[in-house]
């Protein structure tokens, strides 16, 4: 077949054979069930905002900053020439320029100001767009939204922080919180002798006046250039919940020192840190003793957010695996014309679609929940630890798939999947590995048994539709009749299965058949396989490989 690709002539040889340079295209024209996910889940006006965003986001001009982000990582500054202390990271302006995109158009504070509207599903959708031009600066964008259910549990911080984090302007000024247009929030918790058994923390807060002052360290403190940071300290009441604004209210640096920047695996672009708390002004949120309980509704949000990020990497990589296919030959035909990689992408693009699904009837849950609908309340408690757990797992075997779809050119940083292949791991990490998920969720399924009957609605709709998803939740019902420390050793394989389950149920509903049954048969049924790229005899790949888009 022709190359229709721009020649290129080198003193040696021709460059034939390789597909065209990117260029610009919109991320949501291109992506038909996010169009479809938007219009059953969501309000008219949500696509309608999201319609700038997704032609912004898939232009040239962005995704080279999101590789620029990554290239160029944020630097530390602990003293200025004169030996003062800065405690500063400094960003490259590629970085300042995307968060100026989600925050400025309001990105982080969009499921607040229409709460119970649609304001979630904006949000999520959003983040499965942004992601797509580079994951690492959506943190401080998701920290700053999930800190917003937090701070109302002290009406005084709410009225003071609240409208700078609603503010649609970024603004990375080091100053103190009252001479800034616009506010970001990160978050402290783990230290290095508790990790995610954060009751074990060491750190210290003691009265001053109508504050407290903080001593201790934390090992990972994300996003160190915020203007306030939820964080947990020991008081004589047990764990408690505090802010640490980046200045003291008189208008000085407070005492939070930074240790070092890690250097990460991935998620390049961000900085994470660790830091000593040296007697830091904060100011206690929640009730003393209930440190917990408070910083829940933060991990609550920032868990759904990290259930939708692999989502949106893994649509990347589709599209980037898929555009390469379609325009190179192989032995004497395009690779998107060979059965055995179109099986493979295929069977990708079924997992994109069926996350897709999950993230947005997981948001649609959380603005049920804001209009006290006790079903779709029982739903969020759930479904984020779930699509948490089962989208990470799947994540990393995606990129490297999509990777060898490509060749050796996918294994070079001009491409991104290099870039998404270290990025894959860090969610799965963040906010609980897998092991604590599951029992997170052994956790929510005892204690909120209404969830469970929340999950049995969803799947009495489609019961009797298709038989190995029947057997699915025949299995899942004798599980679920055993008692939590029966399932300790199986949490792994009940997260897995339910997650499955929902994600063949939306698809049921709501996808074509041809999508929706070849996803049951090849999750649920017998030739299921943790490979990608095998599928049943007689998948219908065109149909499933239509659906991708440009």
């Amino acid at each position: 077949m022709r190359d229709n690709a721009p020649r290129c002539h080198l003193a040696t040889h021709e460059v034939l054979n390789q597909p065209d340079t990117p260029s610009d295209c919109d991320l949501i024209a291109s992506d038909l069930p996010l169009r479809e996910a938007l219009e059953r889940e969501a309000p008219s006006w949500v696509a309608e905002r999201l319609a700038a965003l997704g032609r912004d986001l898939g232009s040239a001009h962005v995704q080279a900053l999101g590789e620029t982000a990554n290239r160029h990582p944020p630097e530390l500054r602990l003293f200025d020439r004169h030996g003062r202390r800065l405690d500063e990271v400094r960003y490259h302006p590629a970085y300042h320029e995307l968060m100026h995109l989600a925050i400025d158009n309001g990105w982080h504070a969009v499921a607040w100001h229409e709460e119970g509207n649609g304001g979630h599903q904006a949000h999520v959708a959003a983040l499965y767009l942004l992601t797509q031009a580079e994951p690492g600066f959506c943190c401080p964008v998701t920290m700053t939204h999930a800190a917003m259910p937090v701070l109302r549990r002290s009406p005084e911080i709410e009225a003071e922080w609240a409208a700078g984090l609603l503010a649609n302007a970024y603004d990375p000024r080091a100053l103190p919180a009252q001479e800034k247009r616009g506010l970001t929030f990160g978050m402290a918790m783990t230290e290095k002798q508790g990790g995610s058994d954060v009751r074990r923390n060491t750190t210290r807060a003691e009265r001053d006046g109508e504050g407290w002052r903080l001593t201790g360290h934390k090992w990972f403190c994300s996003a160190p250039m915020s203007d306030a940071f939820l964080t947990l300290a020991q008081t004589d009441a047990g764990l408690s919940c505090f802010l640490a604004p980046r200045f003291t209210p008189d208008g000085e640096r407070n005492a939070i020192e930074i240790q070092r920047l890690k250097e990460k695996c991935g998620n390049r672009a961000n900085a994470s840190a660790e830091i000593e708390y040296r007697g830091a002004w904060a100011t206690l949120v929640g009730e003393p003793g209930r440190g917990v309980a408070t910083i829940i509704d933060m991990v609550q949000q920032t868990r759904l957010d990290a259930a939708t990020a692999p989502v949106g990497m893994m649509r990347q990589a589709l599209s980037e695996a898929w555009r390469h296919a379609r325009q190179r030959h192989a032995f004497g035909r395009a690779l998107a014309e060979q059965p055995l990689m179109q099986a493979v992408i295929a069977d990708l693009a079924l997992e994109v679609e069926a996350g897709l699904a999950l993230a947005l009837r997981t948001a649609r849950a959380f603005d049920g929940d804001a209009r006290g609908e006790a079903h779709e309340t029982a739903l969020a408690r759930v479904l984020p630890t779930l699509a948490k757990y089962w989208h990470n797992k799947r994540g990393p075997g995606f990129m490297a798939e999509a990777m060898e779809c490509l060749g050796g050119i996918g294994y070079v940083e001009e491409t991104p999947l290099a870039r998404l292949y270290r990025e894959a791991p860090v969610n799965s990490i963040w906010e609980g590995s897998g092991n604590v998920i599951c029992l997170d969720l052994l956790r929510v399924l005892t204690r909120h048994p209404e969830s469970i009957a929340a999950l049995r609605r969803e799947f009495s709709a489609v019961q009797g539709m298709q038989q190995d998803l029947d057997l699915a939740l025949a299995g899942l019902e004798r599980d679920l009749s055993q008692p939590a420390e029966a399932l300790e050793p199986r949490a792994r394989w009940l997260a897995q299965r339910l997650a499955q389950s929902l994600q063949a149920a939306l698809l049921l509903r709501h996808a074509p058949n041809e999508v929706a049954e070849t996803f049951c048969r090849s999750r649920l049924g017998v030739e299921a396989s943790p490979a990608y790229g095998v599928l049943p005899e007689g998948s219908p790949l065109a149909t499933i490989l239509a659906r991708i888009g440009d």
